[in-house]
């Protein structure tokens, strides 16, 4: 008798239950969606960091093994490599496995990329951001051919090319969810959103300042930033020095279909990301019928509601220009669905 076909994903991190909806939400809504774009096909989640709790659990059909590696130490991940391949081992003997696909250059790769070597079988690594910067070790660790290497933008397979001498075989970004958005908002009585982790890299405080040039011609400017992270307890202090208590909100984190339905009440998404692999919140920004700005661009085209200035300065200009547009359009604009995506993913492993 035939053993069924399953396919391996390997990641640090994956929702501990449905109602996790904050963790990285388009890595999610794509593995869920490959489910139901593949009900045939056993779905395989080794989570090596997060969830803390070691478990085997069902997530929408797809089976999730959680090894709770998470601040462990280096002793303890060598452990958690351990069982990663103790666990990739049962599979293999369990399932004929079509395949291995990494999220990350990183362990997750380079584990990947050894089971597959061992046993034969095909592996791709997804590189998703920061992983593709000068200075990841797991690269130099695992050798990659190019052919194996999945980029989620162009941005990112150019700064990998010009940073390893690496030419990514295959750009794929993350796609959206439509279902998860509403019917929309009758008023848009947002005027500037922002969503995303409190860290430096995001540059909140340049949010913040472009605000504060803002409200002397908009004195009653309404703007709200979705997120938490560890520069939380600076843009209170920045934005109350800065008097903008009554202009800037900051949300905290919210499950992800409230930022949705918080999106589609704005008319301005402003991402003030010093480096983007592809910002999937740009997609449902544009989507949600936002106005988008943002410093990097990910993808070689884009859509012409998506604007990018040449330089930091000219901010404040484009978002003034873009308020007092009594014309301004808030039409939703598509420009990949987890469908399209699950679908490529597909055919790398099923010919």
């Amino acid at each position: 008798m035939s053993k069924p076909e399953a396919l391996v994903i390997l990641t640090p991190g994956f929702p501990a239950n449905v109602n996790d909806t904050t963790w990285v939400p388009p890595m999610q809504g794509f593995v869920r969606t490959l489910k139901q774009h593949n009900p045939n096909l056993h779905i395989v989640v080794i989570s090596f960091q997060y969830p803390n709790t070691a478990s085997t659990y069902n997530w929408y059909g797809v089976e999730v093994i959680a090894i709770a590696g998470r601040g462990r130490g280096q002793v303890f991940r060598l452990i958690t490599w351990q069982r990663v391949w103790q666990n990739l081992k049962k599979l293999h003997a369990s399932y004929k496995l079509i395949g291995l696909l990494s999220f990350w250059m990183g362990e997750c790769s380079f584990m990947g990329n050894r089971f597959a070597k061992k046993y034969g079988l095909p592996h791709y690594a997804w590189l998703l951001g920061q992983d593709a910067k000068a200075g990841n070790d797991y690269v130099n660790r695992i050798k990659p051919d190019g052919s194996s290497i999945i980029a989620i933008s162009d941005f990112v397979a150019k700064e990998f090319r010009l940073n390893y001498g690496i030419q990514p075989a295959h750009v794929i970004p993350t796609g959206i969810d439509v279902t998860l958005f509403g019917a929309g908002a009758a008023h848009r009585d947002i005027d500037i959103m922002g969503a995303g982790s409190l860290i430096p890299l995001k540059q909140y405080d340049l949010f913040v300042k472009v605000i504060k040039s803002l409200v002397t011609e908009f004195p009653g400017l309404k703007t709200v930033i979705c997120g938490n992270g560890p520069e939380m307890d600076n843009l209170k202090k920045q934005i109350s020095r800065l008097g903008l208590e009554n202009n800037i909100e900051l949300k905290g984190e919210l499950p992800h279909p409230e930022v949705l339905a918080m999106m589609q009440r704005s008319k301005i998404f402003l991402h003030t990301s010093r480096y983007e692999g592809y910002s999937t919140v740009l997609s449902e920004a544009l989507y949600a019928g936002c106005q988008v700005l943002s410093l990097v661009n990910g993808m070689n085209t884009r859509p012409s509601q998506h604007l990018v200035p040449d330089n930091v300065e000219d901010l404040p200009l484009i978002i003034k220009k873009l308020l007092n547009d009594k014309e301004l359009k808030h039409e939703p604009v598509l420009i990949y669905t987890t469908e399209t995506i699950a679908a490529r993913i597909t055919s790398l492993f099923i010919h």
